[in-house]
């Protein structure tokens, strides 16, 4: 029988005050007005919770990003939480900004379920015989993934999925709204076949859909990327006109988000797209990037990617289209909105992370000299 284990704390990071600046002049989502109460005496970006029945929850993933966050604001709560992982990460690290005491507190909470979500047998006997009201799936890709999970637990109470913007059918017509034409050949079609499933399953599901998300320990280039050439004082290469707008939401208001859905009826069985408030252009991403850590304002070059080969390799982190989506929904539904601004999200996550000498991926230049190195040339 798997057995629930707490886990020892690992120390990391020491304590530093999230940053502040002025919001990037992007362009503004239209949205309802509703209530948002804040705790005045906590600084800007501390985590925050409201108060809610505990509940026995399951966190399938939860050692990198998403998860990290999330699980910190459901200890707050006062839920017991547990992690499904392979344990080939540390269970629990001191977060940049995260105080001692805060981080002790969490540690001794938290607990560990070990195993590999694709052993089905093993999920099912493992979560029948521990039991759990809620599941957050956070690092669910496929539909097959969750059915031993609803076998194994009868009785849940809500699933809670991380879904993608990225099942949305490309269009002219834009935000993306929750009732807009879905892709079933997009690369996140397991995500979106997963929804199907819960739904036929007649389980009470609510699924969240982000579109990119950006925040202090992102494993994904989408920052560091821009923060990697504006330290090393590099122009910053950005495909066709520049123009393209897209939408980062930060991972703080996006964690805020998971729990608004939880126990709240009117996420029953219901999707919600997840984002910043504002959207922006590739050229005003890379501005606001360079604003936000504090480097001068950057040099643009443009290019047309179809005529370069890079391999394999991915020459710009953001797909080359409009991609951005509406949060009317969460925001009227939910009564949630995002906290962050564009650039004071982004100073939060250079602050806390790559100001700190901390990154994912170590810098990469080589489809930048294939780029400049062509630029350079018609120039001549």
């Amino acid at each position: 029988m798997a057995k629930l284990v707490s886990v020892q704390r690992h120390p990391s990071f020491s304590l530093l005050p999230p940053s502040s600046l002025s919001d990037f002049n992007g362009t503004r989502l239209l949205h309802s007005q509703v209530q948002y109460k804040r705790r005045v005496s906590q600084p800007k970006g501390a985590l925050q919770v409201s108060a809610s029945s505990a509940k026995k929850i399951l966190i399938m993933g939860g050692t990198r990003f998403i998860g990290i966050f999330l699980s910190r604001l459901l200890v707050k709560e006062g839920h017991q939480v547990t992690l499904f992982t392979r344990g080939k990460a540390p269970i629990t690290q001191q977060l940049p900004g995260e105080s001692d005491s805060d981080y002790t507190d969490f540690a001794s909470k938290i607990l560990h379920l070990k195993g590999d979500r694709k052993d089905f047998d093993f999920v099912k006997s493992s979560l029948s015989a521990e039991g759990f009201d809620v599941v957050y799936d956070i690092n669910g890709r496929e539909a097959q993934e969750i059915v031993p999970i609803l076998d194994g637990l009868p009785k849940l109470e809500q699933y809670i999925y991380c879904s993608s913007a990225g099942v949305y059918l490309k269009s002219d017509q834009l935000p993306h709204f929750e009732t807009d034409a879905v892709d079933p050949k997009s690369r996140h079609k397991g995500k979106l076949e997963t929804e199907s499933l819960l739904e036929s399953r007649g389980v009470n599901w609510t699924s969240i859909r982000p579109v990119y998300i950006y925040g202090p320990l992102n494993y994904n280039p989408v920052e560091e990327w821009f923060f990697h050439r504006l330290k090393a004082g590099r122009p910053i290469p950005v495909p066709n006109s520049g123009i393209q707008i897209t939408q980062l939401g930060h991972v703080k208001d996006l964690a805020t988000a998971f729990i608004k859905v939880l126990g709240n009826e009117k996420a029953s069985k219901e999707v919600f797209n997840i984002s910043g408030e504002k959207y922006v252009t590739f050229d005003g991403l890379a501005k606001a990037c360079a604003k936000a850590a504090g480097f001068p304002e950057p040099e643009i070059v443009h290019y047309n990617p179809k005529e370069f080969d890079f391999g394999k390799k991915k020459a710009f982190p953001f797909r080359d289209q409009h991609f951005f989506a509406s949060i009317d929904k969460a925001n009227s539904v939910l009564g949630w909105k995002p906290e962050y601004g564009l650039v004071e999200g982004l100073a939060d996550s250079y602050n806390l992370d790559f100001g700190r000498g901390t990154f994912r991926k170590a810098a990469d230049f080589s489809t930048d000299d294939i780029i400049l190195g062509k630029s350079l040339v018609l120039q001549s």
